[in-house]
């Protein structure tokens, strides 16, 4: 997914739009939906550009890897996966010298919920 985007530390790349590219990867059990052909058994793509965008573009975060945990924050709010991967790049990053862009890469599990301890009751 590509957006524009005001994040860094620098005071002028909170004002200045830049692009930011974005990859989600979600995991989760895609046999009934693979069996039914049907929407509702797996995750919306639109659902998820829908969801990563406006914390890309309406938001405003000074580290990459502070957009990335926003969005992997979200996602495993939303939707019925175990585990996902967010990758984000900034390809117009001015450094000192020549390169395709700076990047991070999260991968996130959906906690297990809390067993009740085990005993005599």
């Amino acid at each position: 997914m590509r957006f524009a985007g005001r994040h860094g530390v620098h005071d002028w790349e909170q004002t200045t739009t830049q692009a930011f590219e974005v990859d989600v990867e979600l995991v989760r059990d895609l046999r009934p939906a693979g069996e039914t052909d049907d929407l509702e058994s797996t995750i919306d793509y639109g659902a998820v550009y829908r969801a990563v965008r406006p914390i890309v573009e309406a938001r405003s975060f000074k580290l990459l890897e502070a957009i990335a945990e926003a969005i992997s924050d979200d996602l495993l709010a939303r939707f019925d996966v175990i585990e996902l991967v967010v990758r984000i790049r900034k390809p117009e990053v001015k450094l000192d010298g020549p390169l395709d862009y700076a990047g991070v890469e999260i991968t996130r599990r959906r906690s297990e919920p809390e067993r009740p301890p085990r005993g005599v009751a």
